[in-house]
């Protein structure tokens, strides 16, 4: 949390990370927010369970509103993220990768139910240019083939 002697000022054209890049559109977090809001919940009754309760961090009523109306250049902490959980009602892992959305430009994608060795493979694909990719993925289809036709 910054200090209240700190220097919170940004020059006038530097961008704001804490809003979506299109015009009119919210981000991830803020759009998490909003749908709790949507399905009932006032800002204050998540504000009444926003508690991490192993820091004992808080999100306020105001605070949350915020997040959704005019979001803040920084990121929450991980703390604050627990206290979003909670209060919400969402788990923290989709807590964290709307955060990392809409405030790194970050997109999560989950391979559950496969070992490392997978992921590390498809992280390493995720980078190659389309050309490459084409090439793989030709490799991995030849293969497939030819465990067929030993069957």
């Amino acid at each position: 949390m910054p200090r209240e002697d700190e220097d919170m000022t940004v020059p006038a054209n530097a961008p704001d990370h804490g809003t979506a890049t299109e015009p009119g559109t919210i981000g991830a977090l803020s759009k998490l927010i909003q749908e709790a809001k949507d399905a009932g919940l006032s800002y204050q009754e998540m504000a009444d369970r926003a508690v991490d309760k192993e820091s004992g961090v808080r999100y306020y009523k105001q605070s949350l509103q915020k997040l959704v109306k005019n979001p803040p250049t920084n990121p929450p902490t991980p703390a604050q993220m627990k206290a979003l959980a909670a209060g919400t009602g969402r788990s923290l892992r989709a807590i964290k990768e709307a955060a990392a959305e809409q405030w790194l430009e970050y997109e999560a994608t989950e391979l559950a139910g496969y070992g490392n060795e997978v992921r590390i493979i498809v992280g390493h694909l995720a980078g190659m240019p389309e050309s490459e990719l084409r090439r793989w993925r030709a490799m991995i289809e030849a293969d497939e083939r030819a465990r067929r036709e030993d069957r």
